[in-house]
């Protein structure tokens, strides 16, 4: 990436509210839409220099080649051999996708049929439990097989009128334990989400849920279902092949709340809403695939995401949704960019030559309000904030609440613009009736320094269609800034390592193995853990 020209232009005294002093059109020109959504970047320091210096970053990458690989089904994944074609389960009104020669598209449509009947069988009590029809569902999953389909079902909530859904993830006994207590072993459908069937966590919290449903008077045989590849496994375990919904390896996990990982937000708010969702999804490839740079929404807030941590060195991102439903965004989010892009090896085996992906983290609006906007607003690190918020909320009855959010959120981007000066609050003091010493003191303390970069993203209200435009969008995000930065997005061999180094613990930390091979303090701390195990 060719930053030096990025660079000079990143003057630190420029002011954003001086922009807007410039440009009275500037909201306008500094704003990309699709659809009913609008994306406003205008409250950053990218001015027209800037933005055509950013542009050219997606030329000098070959960015639209690359975009078109990508949906042609090529294997841009390159460090695994395969295809990163997650866009194909939300293909509904495409033509054929390739992947070795071989049309894909009659197995997804296939796959999503099955999902359509199975779904709506158990919203509808054809397929039932031991003791009448399914009140609960519980998802067992880790990772893209949890914080995908944990998200929707939680922005979904107006929608859900099938059984209650629950998540389990955590390996942690607890979380298990928590899930299953209040629910009834004969009235409860479980999925099993693991492409493999060998993940260890899910696996581990699989068996721990059957034995609990044999125990309760449940009947596993017809009470489980699977979202994975490997039918052998499913079938030993117990599971029949028509419960059973594979999906290929060009779908990474993190990107595959579309297909069959998605089957208990389905179960939830039923067939139509899901089509709903994936229709939203599929338009904001149509755009992202046909819109020119500066107005394609998914290359605007990469770019203004490459200008932030890759130009002026920003660490973190937050990302600040002021729609509780949306709770569980930040760490979907928050996988979907630091996996895809936490790296520090280029394509080419090379040490990358820039900072990688930034910290992404976050919380509802208006709670972090209350919590770590402080730290925003005057902490001593900037921290560029991306707001999302929609103008209208699902509860008529409580519009005046929605009307308080939503004036909340713009008041909060407003205000890390626009700060406070030491006069203004020296002002303010005075007006307290403080003077001197005191009246400088305290003023000192209610400066904000403003100047402090945001966008918006605003929609009209969180609908299914909605949320698939709003996790497309943020997946071909994380997509353009892995191509300009010249990495893979698709791989995460990060996360191998310490499940390598687990199972060699198990062993150590059961008691039947020795730590002697282990460092000081691995082998202080299982020492300690089996000193203390199974005391109260």
């Amino acid at each position: 990436m060719q930053l030096d020209a990025l660079k000079a232009l990143a003057t630190a005294d420029r002011r954003i509210v001086d922009l807007f002093a410039k440009d009275a059109t500037r909201a306008g020109s500094f704003s990309a839409s699709t659809g009913d959504l609008l994306f406003d970047y205008s409250k950053t320091q990218i001015d027209e220099d800037v933005r055509a210096a950013l542009l050219q970053l997606c030329e000098d990458a070959g960015l639209a080649t690359r975009r078109d690989a990508m949906f042609a089904g090529k294997k841009i994944n390159e460090t695994e051999g395969r295809a990163a074609l997650h866009t194909a389960l939300r293909n509904l009104d495409g033509g054929p996708v390739d992947v070795d020669g071989q049309d894909v598209m009659p197995g997804v449509l296939d796959t999503l049929h099955r999902m359509r009947v199975f779904a709506e069988e158990v919203r509808g009590g054809a397929i039932a439990g031991a003791r009448g029809s399914f009140t609960d569902v519980v998802n067992i999953g880790i990772g893209g097989s949890d914080l995908g389909p944990v998200m929707a079902t939680h922005a979904l909530a107006p929608y859900h009128d099938g059984p209650r859904v629950h998540y389990v993830s955590n390996v942690d006994g607890a979380h298990i334990a928590d899930t299953l207590r209040p629910l009834d072993p004969a009235r409860t459908l479980v999925i099993v989400a693991s492409k493999t069937f060998t993940t260890i966590e899910t696996m581990t919290n699989a068996r721990t849920a059957r034995a609990w449903m044999s125990e309760g008077g449940g009947d596993p045989s017809r009470q489980f279902a699977a979202v994975s590849s490997a039918l052998d496994k499913t079938q030993a375990f117990g599971i029949p092949e028509a419960h059973v919904f594979g999906f290929a390896d060009w779908v990474g996990g993190r990107y595959s709340v579309w297909g069959p990982v998605g089957l208990p937000v389905m179960i939830a708010v039923g067939s139509n809403a899901f089509d709903a969702f994936l229709r939203g999804g599929q338009a904001m490839d149509l755009h992202f695939r046909s819109a020119d740079w500066v107005e394609n929404m998914p290359v605007m807030l990469a770019l203004v995401g490459i200008w932030h941590r890759q130009v002026l060195g920003r660490t973190s991102r937050a990302v600040l949704p002021y729609d509780q439903r949306l709770l569980r965004l930040p760490a979907y989010l928050q996988q979907l960019e630091m996996e895809s892009n936490g790296k520090s090896v280029a394509m080419d085996g090379s040490s990358l030559a820039v900072p990688s992906g930034p910290v992404v983290w976050g919380e509802p609006g208006t709670n972090g309000q209350h919590a770590f906007y402080q730290l925003i607003h005057q902490g001593t690190d900037v921290i560029p904030c991306e707001f999302m918020v929609a103008a209208d909320g699902h509860e008529p009855e409580l519009t005046h609440h929605h009307r308080l959010l939503l004036a909340n959120c713009l008041a909060q981007s407003e205000a890390l613009m626009r700060g406070r000066s030491l006069d203004e609050a020296r002002e303010r003091m005075a007006e307290k009736g403080l003077d001197g010493d005191e009246l400088d003191r305290q003023a000192r303390h209610r400066v904000f320094p403003g100047n402090r970069p945001s966008t918006t993203l605003i929609y009209p209200k969180l609908t299914p269609f909605v949320l698939g435009q709003i996790i497309a969008l943020y997946e071909h995000r994380v997509f353009v800034e892995g191509v300009l930065l010249g990495i893979n997005s698709f791989d995460q061999w990060g996360v191998e390592l310490g499940k390598e180094l687990a199972n060699s613990l198990g062993p150590v930390v059961d008691g039947v193995a020795s730590a002697d091979d282990k460092d000081g303090s691995t082998a202080a701390l299982v020492a300690y853990a089996l000193k203390h195990r199974n005391q109260e």
